[in-house]
Order: structure tokens, then sequence, then C-alpha cells
């Protein structure tokens, strides 16, 4: 699964595009007083005005073997968030390694690298080394019917968990990180989980699709 567009939402789009724009470097395209989209790698994340948004967990992919030119890039900008100590997470069954940090929305921002996935391009690191969209939190209170939904319409496998309070659905190039939010919150943080809605088209298989999570549905279309 290799994710396009991701649109989300904000009050405080202001805030978010000096932070995304002037502190982290990203380029910014389409910007109006209501939204604005982000470059990032071969996807676009889009952040679109709403009055009362609910915070999200997101990932980009970073190249493979440069989580500590990230971190130290990333420390010089914004506060880390670590997990007992530890700035990079260590997802070795998943042969990832992770860095967390917030945004002006409080979402968890994420920079995955995964083993053999995309190689540097430079020993350097900054946004322009972002590979793409890696993953989009979903909370809902039925882990199981998301999974069968995604399974069903558009092919997408179990990558982990256990279908009852966490399931990750895709693969390493793109997952929906689905947790049951009446039992589980957010990691690393410990973050309560919400039904944040959310707008995604992605590719698997040669196919097109769109997802819709809106009002805890979720909405699936062939394009």
């Amino acid at each position: 699964m290799k994710i396009q567009k991701l649109k989300i939402f904000s009050k405080h789009i202001e805030a978010q595009l000096k932070f995304y724009r002037d502190e982290l470097g990203f380029e910014i395209r389409k910007y109006t007083e209501d939204s604005f989209e982000i470059i990032c790698g071969y996807s676009i994340l889009k952040i679109e005005y709403r009055e009362n948004p609910k915070p999200y967990h997101i990932a980009f992919h970073i190249p493979d073997m440069q989580e500590e030119e990230a971190l130290s890039w990333l420390e010089r900008i914004v506060p880390v968030l670590g997990l007992n100590a530890e700035k990079i997470v260590d997802f070795s069954n998943w042969n990832a390694k992770s860095i967390y940090f917030y945004d002006e929305d409080k979402n968890i921002m994420e920079f995955i690298s995964r083993k053999e996935f995309s190689k540097p391009i430079s020993a350097l690191f900054n946004t322009d080394q972002i590979v793409g969209i890696a993953e989009i939190g979903l909370a809902t209170d039925d882990v199981q019917e998301i999974f069968e939904s995604l399974k069903l319409d558009c092919g997408l496998n179990q990558y982990d968990g256990d279908l009852e309070k966490f399931c990750a659905i895709g693969e390493d190039s793109g997952l929906i990180i689905t947790i049951n939010k009446d039992k589980k919150d957010w990691f690393p943080t410990g973050d309560q989980a919400y039904a944040a809605d959310f707008e995604m088209e992605f590719t698997h298989k040669k196919k097109k699709f769109r997802l819709i999570f809106e009002d805890e549905t979720l909405q699936i279309e062939n394009f």
C-alpha cells in the first residue's frame, strides 16, 4: 500500500503552516486561509481547517539507517518524545526504528526508518529526505470490522496485531494503524485515542482507492 494523499483537520492553520514550513522546512503548495498542502516525498499531506478536530497519529518514511541523523536534526527544532529514556524506538519485529514528536495540534508525528525500504540519498538529513507518508492511525471501537472492510474492499492484509485492541493493516510501504479507542491509548505517549476524521488516497496492487473515515464510519471508493 502506497499512501499518495492524506487529508487531516486542524483548528490552527497558521500555526501549523509555520511549524511545517518555517521550522521543519517542508515545501508547501496550495496555501489558502483554510488549508495548505505539504509535499512529503511521493505523498501529499493536506491540512484543512475544522473548528473541533481531534488529534492524529501519523508517520513519515525516512531512509533506512538515517534515524540517528534525523534525531540530531529534529532535536534542534522540537522536543523528541522518547520511550523509557530512549529517543529512538526499536521495532525489531518490524525491522524498523522510530522517532516521535508533537506538531502544533499535539498530533503524534513519527519518523520511521525501515530496513531495506529506502536508501539515503544524502549523508545529511532534512525534510527533503522524507520518502512519503508511512502510516495513519485510525481509532475505532471495532478493530476487526475495520480490518474486514479493508481486506474485502481493498485486499489489504493483517500486518500485526490481535484484531481486538490493535491491528496494523497493510504492508511495509504503508500501514493503517488501527486501535480500539476504548481499550488502548496511542504509543508511545499514552495519549488518549480519538476517532479523528481523515481522508486518504492510496494505491494497492495497481488499484487506486479513496478512504474516508468520518463520524467513526469507514467509506471506501475505488477510482
